[in-house]
């Protein structure tokens, strides 16, 4: 092989080569793409599952909280139970507070109780709040011996609207979260 067939040859290597780096460009580009948007979509799933957990665990709290007041005491706190839902707190923060959950307010928080079931008349409440029979030796079936009855109190989260985090998958718009609720035996 003479030098110059030797440098056609050499330049002939570079050039496949080249061609093949920008196709491996290419294909890395083809699969960038819906790799790029799977990630986005388990993030902004886990982000869903966080705020819906992020409101059940509010809801419980203020049900726990409520559980340990009668529900006709005067000093009855309806006021610092939203605040618990919405702040983490029993006093609602003033000025630009912010929330547990961003979009949360106040007047999403639902309370109802023995005294007040305003607003608690859908499927996914009680029939009633106050003077649930109870029941022994059948495991509470109600053909048991009914041994005495309790109220209920239920923190419920109404409307919730989700907001995404990229734009890149268009959820029906707007995206409300069922009502996420917690029902809890309250003293008596």
């Amino acid at each position: 092989m003479n030098s110059r067939q030797f440098q056609h040859s050499r330049h002939a290597r570079l050039r496949r080569r080249d061609r093949a780096r920008g196709a491996a460009m290419v294909e890395f580009a083809i699969f960038l793409v819906p790799l790029i948007m799977l990630a986005m979509g388990v993030a902004e799933f886990g982000r869903a599952i966080w705020q819906y957990e992020a409101l059940t665990k509010s809801t419980r709290d203020a049900a726990r909280y409520l559980s340990t007041y009668l529900p006709n005491d005067p000093a009855y706190p309806v006021a610092s139970a939203k605040c618990l839902v919405v702040y983490g707190s029993t006093s609602c923060p003033s000025g630009q507070a912010t929330p547990l959950v961003s979009g949360l307010t106040t007047s999403m928080v639902v309370i109802c109780d023995a005294v007040n079931s305003a607003g608690c008349q859908d499927s996914t409440d009680p029939a009633q709040f106050s003077n649930v029979p109870t029941y022994d030796t059948t495991n509470g079936a109600s053909g048991g011996t009914q041994s005495g009855s309790i109220n209920l109190v239920e923190v419920k989260v109404e409307g919730f609207p989700y907001t995404q985090i990229e734009p890149f998958f268009k959820l029906p718009t707007p995206f409300n979260f069922n009502n996420i609720l917690t029902v809890m035996r309250q003293v008596s």
